[in-house]
């Protein structure tokens, strides 16, 4: 049995339990930390093909230019802003979060649409 491709699950079985737990639970710090958990598990798989066994960051040394002797940056950029989005719109759904528990004083999104339809008329 060959462990090449643990990475690539591991950020499936993460992806798959957060996308769950994002659908399933009414619970809206449940539902943050299910986000959190699909934007590890894209991060995680992103970075796993990023990298290439035998290559070095492409950083010349030695005089070598050749582009096999290096892995693609590209991948770890875009890990790196994905990872700078995520914390921000996590901060931003927080917020959000303290501020319908500070006006409806629960955090089941299914009482806070109840309570928002009996305000309304």
């Amino acid at each position: 049995m060959t462990f090449e491709h643990i990475p690539e699950i591991a950020a499936v079985i993460l992806f798959g339990v957060g996308f769950t737990l994002l659908l399933i639970d009414r619970n809206l710090i449940k539902k943050i930390i299910g986000f959190s958990m699909t934007d590890s598990g894209m991060y995680l798989y992103l970075a796993a093909k990023g990298y290439v066994a035998g290559r070095k960051a492409p950083i010349v040394e030695n005089g070598v230019t050749d582009a096999a002797a290096y892995i693609n940056p590209v991948p770890a950029g875009l890990v790196l802003t994905g990872i700078v989005v995520s914390v921000a719109c996590t901060a931003v759904m927080l917020a959000l979060t303290v501020r319908l528990y500070k006006r409806y004083r629960t955090l089941n999104i299914d009482e806070i649409a109840n309570l928002a339809r009996k305000e309304d008329g």
